[in-house]
């Protein structure tokens, strides 16, 4: 049952977070598209006004295919290189978008590339070449086209990205709440044993205390439940070593000693609880009542 449960909603979470990743990338495909084109327009107009052209127009920026970007002039203009590197970057920062593209000026008459630069998050893989060597006046167009991955982690999945890891940690919450809910539900239909703070699930060789459960092992279980059932009072060595060990048929020499160390331990962090060693006779479980408040 408890795994069909877990399968279902876990299916219900990839469900919604497909919705909300699809709705997501839709939106912001749109939105990234259209901060691109207006630093390409505002980069076409500043390589203008370098070319001391403040009348002929940029001509619309157009998505050629998905991220990829053609930048087109009315009439013909000189390309400065130091200069178009600069105002993308510029604009590119301005808007924020990704600082991964491949950028190519395209002669309009021959169709060649008659420049090209690509830039990436890392300086090392920048390869900006020819600066300082100006194209003439000619007739250009400009394609920007940004790395697919890039965008996909930035602009585009941002959104969807967040959901979905905030989907995912409400139910990996929701999973561990409900398992730990039916923990506690079965915990308390069980009988037990008070040690201070502690419930003693003899049954179960466990301790439990709050959200802290411990395992035992079961001679550890077994020395425990003799503990138990005389707190606070003197347990003579011989016959604990009768009752766990010597009526089962194993003998054993120090193994209590090591016993009582590990059951230490277990009550470590709670100084209300300890196992002394009543010299010569045996050992004793203490249990020091906290003062009232």
């Amino acid at each position: 049952m408890k795994t069909v449960t877990y399968s279902i909603f876990a299916l219900f979470l990839f469900v919604l977070s497909l919705i909300v990743s699809s709705y997501s990338q839709n939106g912001n495909d749109e939105t990234f598209s259209g901060l691109v084109k207006v630093a390409l327009r505002n980069t076409g107009n500043s390589l203008l006004l370098q070319s001391n052209d403040s009348t002929s127009l940029v001509l619309p920026v157009i998505e050629t295919e998905q991220r990829n970007f053609q930048l087109s002039f009315q009439t013909q203009l000189f390309i400065i290189p130091d200069s178009l590197v600069a105002a993308i970057k510029k604009n590119v920062a301005a808007l924020n978008l990704p600082n991964e593209y491949l950028v190519e000026v395209i002669d309009c008459n021959s169709q060649e590339v008659s420049y090209s630069y690509s830039v990436s998050n890392s300086e090392e893989k920048n390869i900006i070449p020819c600066l300082g060597r100006n194209l003439p006046l000619s007739c250009y167009t400009i394609h920007v086209s940004f790395n697919k991955s890039t965008v996909l982690l930035g602009l585009s999945l941002g959104a969807s990205w967040y959901a979905l890891v905030l989907l995912g940690i409400m139910g990996v919450a929701l999973l561990y709440w409900t398992k730990k809910k039916q923990e506690t539900k079965v915990y308390d239909t069980l009988p037990f044993e008070t040690i201070g703070d502690y419930r003693f699930y003899k049954n179960q060789n466990e301790l439990v205390k709050n959200d802290l459960n411990i395992k035992l092992t079961s001679k550890e279980s077994e020395l425990l439940q003799i503990f138990c059932a005389n707190q606070n009072q003197v347990v003579k060595r011989d016959f604990l070593l009768k009752e766990v060990w010597e009526n089962k048929g194993v003998f054993v020499g120090r193994s209590l000693d090591t016993f009582i160390s590990k059951l230490r331990k277990k009550f470590k962090d709670d100084n209300h609880i300890n196992i002394l060693n009543i010299h010569g006779v045996g050992y004793k479980l203490e249990i020091v009542k906290k003062p009232k408040r």
